[in-house]
């Protein structure tokens, strides 16, 4: 016997169940004073290592992260207003989230620890606000896409990956 496919109406609820959905899912809480930032660029380095470049928008402090040549191309496509023949994986992301009626409501990128930096994504799901935790890039990424804001905290603009330039 072939089921029938699954209302919309219960999959979201399920589905947020399963991936989890409690307050401290996150590696770390949206805690202190957050920055709004903006995308100034992708680039390479000399050695060929992609880094997205971010400015915070009120003190133009400028955050730099190294991220992979596929995550630098996501990120490049929507700086650049470029839309791919067929969905990448952060559009459709964007597409499932639409579907099921949920929305980003920013991306924050919350702390360097061990020379690796965290995020978050912070939906809109039926009237209140789900974290999930994300990769830089990737909520970099969905954020340009979805017109989201994109928030650093104050804490992590002060701190310095190891062997990072001034």
């Amino acid at each position: 016997m072939i089921a029938s496919p699954p209302s919309r109406r219960w999959v979201l609820p399920l589905l947020l169940l399963l991936i989890g959905t409690v307050p401290n899912l996150s590696h770390a809480q949206e805690t202190g004073k957050l920055h709004e930032m903006e995308v100034l660029g992708v680039i390479a380095d000399p050695g060929g290592q992609a880094h997205i470049l971010l400015r915070s928008k009120r003190n133009k402090r400028r955050l730099s992260m190294v991220i992979g040549q596929f995550e630098a191309v996501g990120i490049a496509l929507p700086l650049e207003g470029v839309t791919p023949p067929r969905p990448y994986t952060h559009d459709l992301t964007l597409n499932i989230l639409r579907f099921f009626k949920a929305t980003l409501a920013r991306a924050v990128i919350t702390e360097l620890r061990e020379n690796t930096y965290y995020a978050n994504l912070v939906l809109q799901v039926q009237g209140r606000e789900v974290l999930i935790d994300s990769r830089p890039s990737d909520a970099v990424a969905l954020a340009l896409r979805a017109g989201a804001p994109i928030l650093a905290t104050e804490t992590l603009l002060e701190a310095r990956p190891v062997g990072a330039q001034p």
